[in-house]
């Protein structure tokens, strides 16, 4: 079993459905509601842990209900958590707002407590990243928290892995930490100016980020799979119908990192990491969504 260190962000969400959105000032009545486990980092984690990979996650929580749902969450994945919890703050929540004829949706997020975590807070945390097989960021925790991270890492011999998400600019130097850097072909046009739709666009955007210090770029492309430079196209599976698509890449990640964690090479742990995300789009939410390992393997068995 490998083991994966992720800094990364815990947010509950809290989706509410309804015929429109309400004007200024009015209330209407809603449709539905659920409350569930979001963040990137911390969906990353569970479907790391249940991959397989030892799975450690650090990020901050307030002391409240919604740092209970992020401990139980992770719990039940096996997911360790190296967290602080701050008295004078509060959990990361989002609210989100879909509406019910066109499923479009709108957004509010307030990350509370992770929007804390500092480059200090890496500093604490040097010992457990330099333990690691594989380290994993994203870009909702502060910037110079990842970019320390990052460097903690790289110098202690660690696979990297950045998932850019949400799009963002980047100091100078932080993607030639990156042993792998995975977006989305969003966050991968953000990245490089190249417009993907295809493998051969994602190939020139592979040729800019190598250019920019990636070892090596894998740009997620949704329901036609995965492009690994130096390889290609990597089929998507086909595990059922497609029930929701949100966390779909997270999924991704986190059977990438644990794959390449217990010393997959690349292409089979993209092979895992798009398994992981074929299975997670079949059900409801992001965390509850993510597979184990029994079946993963099955989807690619099969």
């Amino acid at each position: 079993m490998g083991k994966v260190v992720i800094l990364g962000v815990f947010v509950a969400d809290t989706a509410y459905r309804a015929d429109r959105m309400p004007r200024m000032g009015e209330t209407i009545l809603g449709l539905s509601f659920a409350l569930g486990p979001g963040g990137k980092g911390s969906n990353q984690a569970v479907a790391c842990a249940k991959v397989g990979a030892d799975t450690h996650m650090i990020s901050k929580l307030g002391q409240d209900d919604f740092a209970t749902l992020a401990l139980d969450t992770w719990a039940g994945a096996g997911v360790t958590p190296h967290v602080d919890q701050v008295a004078d703050s509060y959990t990361g929540a989002a609210y989100i707002f879909i509406e019910e004829s066109s499923g479009d949706n709108a957004i509010i997020i307030a990350p509370g407590a992770a929007a804390l975590i500092g480059a200090e807070d890496i500093g604490a945390r040097a010992d457990l990243i330099r333990s690691a097989d594989v380290f994993v960021t994203q870009l909702e925790q502060p910037m110079p928290a990842a970019l320390r991270a990052l460097e903690i890492a790289r110098a202690g011999g660690v696979t990297t892995i950045l998932n850019p998400a949400p799009a963002a600019e980047l100091p100078d130097g932080m993607l030639a930490l990156c042993d792998y850097v995975t977006p989305n072909e969003t966050e991968c046009e953000a990245l490089t100016g190249v417009t993907v739709d295809s493998a051969t666009d994602a190939a020139r955007a592979c040729d800019v980020l190598r250019a920019l210090g990636v070892g090596t770029p894998i740009i997620t492309m949704g329901a036609q799979g995965a492009y690994l430079d130096g390889h290609g196209l990597v089929p998507a599976f086909d595990a059922g119908p497609v029930v929701e698509t949100t966390g779909a890449g997270d999924a991704f990640n986190g059977g990438f990192a644990a794959a390449l964690a217990e010393g997959k090479p690349a292409l089979e742990a993209v092979r895992i990491g798009c398994a992981t995300a074929a299975i997670s789009v079949t059900r409801p939410g992001t965390a509850p969504a993510m597979p184990d390992r029994a079946e993963v393997d099955a989807l690619l068995d099969g």
